[in-house]
């Protein structure tokens, strides 16, 4: 039987680096392969060869044993290959049903059939058991339903060979398994999956086969049965990796933050918060668990400026700022990395360099009197690039062309180096590879030992776990129980986020 897809000997070269070097992929047809290796190892450079949005340098592809030239997506998509990027492709303020039909809607005459799309996305849906409500707009639904209605799109192509580019990365442990077992009924239905991911536990769970790259070149490959959560970080990185998070001794000190009677007020599409009472104090690391779209997002925007409090105070260091400026806060001791990186942290137009003084850029040594110092800069972003591991040649390349955990690295280190009272780090891990989670936790880790406080918000509640010295699990908006750590395993923490249990008093 011949491979649904053979990369052999891909090269692909960029100024300063070179992204793919000789790299060999072999996948069945039928098979969820695995592609797992560090941010920047050359993953999504070669399957955007595969899928057309790239060339390469060297090497050849076959699909289904007949060699191909894939020169645009256009030709992908006649091949049967069909892509989901990191970065979502749809229009925000379209429907759903019309982004799954963009490109490929059925015509009655002159004028778009609706009605015969609205059957054949009908019929996916219940086959895969993935249901969305086609009439709603894009940007009012969940980051889960997005992931979804880029699936559907996808099969209502009619897609052969399927690239899932970190799809896990913003959903929900719940919506990972769903993803897992659609992906799963996709394989049942002849269909050749590729599974772009850094989680080792999903890659494990779910691929039939797994090729690990770093710094270019593939350095493994096998079946799953045969790896180990060990063995691939070892591929991955080159060493042992080391999830065991060294703190000091807890004792934690005097309020930093506090809210009281917080509430935000109701918008289409987020959950409010409700009369929030919470607190994070110095040398303390404060994990908020939750199914995602339960008012997290309300709470780290009302906090860092954002948005306004419809009700309550909010204080840091002693200091009232629920009307204070996003400025003013940071100037307070306030850092902030957002849960979208793309969306509220960072300009993808911009370079590296400016990314990181975003929020100092105003200052001295940074500017004087609007005047930059670009000598500075340059060395200032070039150190932190080196310090928090951004895979770059040169910090003035532009922001995208970096992969999507370095753009998190950039980040991270612009917020960390800030030396904040408080960080508010929201999915601070989100789509960085196993060596990065090491370091970005130890980091943390590092700031709460400090004295610093730090309230962290992730979907993956194995993080919040592993990091916190408190846990507030949110639900429908409020804050339902607190555990200090080790108090509860999680699946007690997950009957509260499912809102099957609460406790009577909020977290203080």
């Amino acid at each position: 039987m011949a491979y649904a897809i053979e990369l052999q000997n891909i090269t692909k070269r960029f100024p300063g680096v070179t992204a793919n070097d000789h790299v060999t992929i072999l996948i069945n047809e039928a098979e969820i392969h695995g592609l797992i290796g560090e941010n920047g190892a050359g993953k999504s450079t070669i399957m955007n060869i595969l899928y057309g949005l790239s060339q390469a340098d060297e090497g050849m592809i076959r699909i289904f044993g007949k060699e191909q030239v894939i020169n645009s997506p256009h030709d992908a998509i006649r091949l049967g290959i069909g892509m989901i990027h990191q970065h979502f492709m749809l229009m925000p303020n379209q429907t759903v049903l019309r982004n799954i039909i963009l490109g490929s809607a059925p015509k009655k005459g002159l004028v778009i059939d609706e009605r015969a799309a609205r059957e054949k996305i009908k019929r996916i849906m219940s086959i895969y058991g993935m249901q969305v409500n086609l009439d709603a707009v894009v940007s009012q639904i969940s980051v889960g339903e997005k992931q979804k209605v880029e699936i559907i799109k996808a099969l209502y192509r009619e897609v052969k060979i399927l690239i899932l580019d970190e799809p896990t990365a913003v959903l929900t442990p719940a919506e990972t398994d769903a993803l897992i077992e659609t992906m799963k009924k996709l394989k049942d239905q002849g269909c050749t999956i590729i599974f772009i991911t850094h989680k080792l536990k999903e890659v494990l769970a779910a691929t039939d086969r797994i090729t690990v790259m770093r710094k270019g070149i593939v350095t493994g490959s096998g079946e799953t049965k045969d790896m180990s959560v060990r063995k691939l970080s070892e591929l991955i990185v080159g060493r042992e990796v080391n999830f065991n998070i060294a703190f000091d001794t807890y004792a934690p000190g005097d309020k930093i933050l506090e809210l009281k009677g917080v509430s935000t007020i109701s918008k289409s599409g987020r959950m409010p918060i409700r009369n929030i009472d919470m607190s994070v104090c110095k040398g303390e690391i404060v994990g908020i668990a939750g199914v995602e779209g339960n008012g997290q997002s309300d709470l780290i925007d009302v906090i860092a400026g954002l948005i306004p409090a419809g009700t309550g105070s909010i204080t840091l260091c002693g200091k009232e700022i629920s009307r204070l400026p996003i400025r003013q806060r940071r100037l307070a001791g306030l850092s902030h990395i957002p849960e979208d990186r793309l969306k509220t942290g960072t300009s993808k137009v911009c370079s590296i360099s400016e990314n990181l003084i975003l929020n100092k850029y105003f200052l001295n040594p940074f500017s004087n009197r609007g005047v930059f110092n670009h000598k500075h800069i340059r060395q200032y972003s070039e150190m932190l690039c080196e310090k928090f591991l951004v895979k770059t040649p040169d910090s003035s390349y532009e922001l995208k062309t970096l992969s999507g955990g370095n753009m998190q690295k950039v980040v991270f280190a612009r917020e960390f180096d800030t030396d904040p009272s408080l960080m508010i780090a929201a999915q601070p891990t989100r789509g960085v590879d196993i060596g990065a989670i090491e370091y970005i936790h130890g980091k943390i880790a590092e700031l709460r030992d400090s004295g610093k406080g730090i309230l962290l918000i992730s979907a993956e509640l194995d993080e919040v776990m592993a990091l916190s010295d408190r846990i507030l699990v949110m639900y429908e908006g409020e804050i339902v129980a607190e555990f200090h750590r080790d108090e509860a395993d999680e699946y007690e923490i997950g009957e509260y986020m499912l809102g099957a249990k609460r406790q009577v008093t909020q977290g203080g």
